[in-house]
């Protein structure tokens, strides 16, 4: 970009930007003349990916604030009137349903999407307060919306902002919605142009969380146990509320809330990442965990903890073989729990009290589990052992939710989705019950969650995964990571011949075309291993799976400790084929 026009360009969004606070940081990086930022700030705009916009809060086109947002609400208001069937605002297919998390800015966005949607003739609604993004999720089929909006970054940093749509379906969008938006967006024209008016747009009552709540209890079997004592944290995010109102309804003990992290802080100041897979995120409840074990009440057998914005659940267990006398559980493993939970359950029955209805019976006959190609295929020998469909698709719950027929699906990034019928996308507080409800049985028979994934090795072979994660200031070292893989792919990892290399990019297997790369391995064990960019965060992700059959229960050990040596190799070999640094060891 020429030094003039990169001036100009910040000087002419300085002239129409909404927000004092970014206007002024604006004025100070142009008066300092801070190219580099600048350039930054200006090299493009913030598109539409995984989980919609995203990006780190601050001034400019690159970045989350309210002309971005602005921008983006008028986008989809244009594409949503431009598809309206007829009328003018006072029919079904005019509402706009927002959400928004405790996050900085989360509420103005919120605010301001809501003004721009009320501008264009369609009708807003928002939420009462911030809430999970599960709610949002249900409220939209809840309400018969057209679409919906969650302002939320997740698990991002506390810097970080985001903006997710849905549509009427109650699934966010894919290509090509999200390309004929963001087309849209482009061509919005000069702010001021977009009306905002100081009113008229509706705030919710309570009763879309009631209702939430209620459908959320049909989760639970009707005669299950309810005895399972948790310690919970919502890593300073919206679940708390939502959470332990679920519990007690369906008549769990109360939750023991992790104290430092129990109230909605944007800062997230215990964490350096608000993600419970973060290394240190989990162990403040870990120590509560241990300092409940010596009160009256013993000690609890679960932990769990939401994401900021509760989509996400991760489950910890007790291990005294671990210096933390816990041991998070992987979102695979968790994934096979749930999904044998709802096999030994009955999948696909819809008595009295699910309250489930014919909807999922009509959607494409048999009941189907599914799970993202990075997930553990451990899922389909449990689906296929059950008589089910088994699906796969690409990552991120847009694509999980829209597979027909659904009644589970999961994701290994701690996303599941128990209950599609209600909530097309991962829903963290459904999750929680369910798998509090599990615990609650096999505590019943004097067994442990961890007992019931030794059965499933048993009965499978044991899936074991892992995950090399590279986080990157340069995002070249992920595009030339990504080069040389194409370019030379290994032959073997880990001692295991690859004997199929497919390109994700090309469309592989039937799924739609995608940057990632996916190698089938085989010797003595079976092995896959995926390489694919982050959607969310400037990483780079590769998932591993080793498969080892086990005759009995007695060689668990063993081949734990093969898979594990396995894993280990797969790292260091796939590290150094991509030009990466070398995986540190644990």
């Amino acid at each position: 970009m020429v030094q003039d026009e990169l001036i100009a360009r910040a000087e002419a969004w300085l002239a129409e930007d909404p927000d004092p606070a970014t206007r002024e940081e604006l004025a100070a990086l142009i008066e300092a003349g801070d190219r580099e930022e600048l350039a930054a700030r200006f090299a493009g705009t913030l598109q539409f990916g995984t989980a919609g916009l995203r990006g780190e809060l601050g001034a400019g086109p690159m970045r989350m604030n309210r002309a971005v947002v602005i921008r983006a609400a008028a986008g989809l208001a244009r594409y949503l009137t431009a598809r309206r069937p007829g009328g003018s605002g006072d029919g079904p297919g005019d509402l706009v349903v927002i959400g928004y998390d405790a996050r900085h800015m989360s509420a103005e966005f919120a605010r301001d999407t809501a003004a721009v949607v009320t501008g264009a003739g369609l009708r807003a609604a928002v939420l009462p307060r911030p809430l999970p993004t599960p709610v949002l999720a249900f409220a939209i089929r809840h309400l018969g919306a057209v679409a919906g909006v969650e302002v939320t970054a997740s698990h991002n940093p506390p810097r970080d902002n985001g903006y997710k749509v849905y549509l009427g379906d109650g699934a966010q969008i894919v290509p090509p919605v999200d390309g004929e938006i963001a087309a849209e967006i482009a061509a919005v024209g000069p702010l001021a142009r977009v009306p905002r008016p100081d009113g008229g747009w509706l705030t919710l009552g309570e009763e879309v969380l009631e209702a939430y709540l209620t459908r959320a209890g049909t989760v639970l079997a009707a005669d299950s146990p309810r005895t399972a004592r948790v310690v919970y944290t919502p890593m300073h995010g919206v679940g708390k509320e939502t959470l332990l109102a679920a519990f007690a309804r369906a008549g769990f003990p109360a939750p023991l809330p992790v104290a430092e992290q129990a109230e909605p802080d944007p800062d997230f100041p215990t964490v350096a990442f608000p993600n419970p897979e973060e290394p240190g995120a989990m162990d403040l409840a870990f120590a509560t965990a241990r300092a409940a074990a010596g009160t009256d009440a013993g000690a609890p057998d679960l932990v769990i903890a939401n994401d900021p914005d509760a989509d996400r659940c991760a489950v910890a267990v007790p291990d005294t073989s671990v210096a933390a006398g816990w041991r998070m559980l992987r979102g695979d493993e968790v994934g096979a729990l749930l999904a044998a939970h709802l096999v030994r359950r009955g999948v696909g029955a819809r008595d009295g009290a699910q309250q489930r209805g014919a909807e999922g019976a009509a959607e494409g006959g048999r009941d189907a589990f599914a799970a993202s190609i990075v997930s553990s295929s451990l899922l389909g020998r449990i689906a296929a052992a059950a008589g089910l469909r088994h699906e796969e698709t690409l990552t991120g719950f847009k694509w999980i939710a829209r597979v027909q027929g659904l009644r589970y699906g999961y994701e290994e990034a701690l996303g599941y989705s128990v209950d599609p019928e209600g909530v097309r996308d991962k829903d963290g507080i459904t999750a929680a019950l369910l798998v509090t409800e599990l615990a609650s049985q096999l505590k019943a028979e004097g067994r442990t969650l961890q007992d019931l994934l030794d059965d499933l090795a048993v009965e499978h072979g044991l899936h074991a995964t892992d995950q090399l994660s590279v986080r990157v200031d340069d995002l070249t070292v992920i595009s030339d990571a990504m080069r040389r893989l194409r370019t030379r792919p290994p032959a073997a990892l880990a001692g295991l011949s690859v004997t199929a290399a497919e390109d994700l990019a090309e469309g592989a297997s039937g799924l739609p075309p995608t940057d990632g790369l996916r190698y089938t391995l085989k010797g003595a064990y079976q092995a896959r291993v995926i390489v694919r960019p982050s959607g969310t965060e400037p990483k780079l992700k590769c998932y591993l799976e080793v498969v080892v059959p086990l005759a009995a229960r007695a060689h668990l050990p063993q081949a734990r400790a093969t898979a594990a040596e396995l894993l280990a190799a797969l790292k260091a070999d796939l590290a150094a084929a991509g030009g990466l640094p070398a995986p540190a060891h644990h």
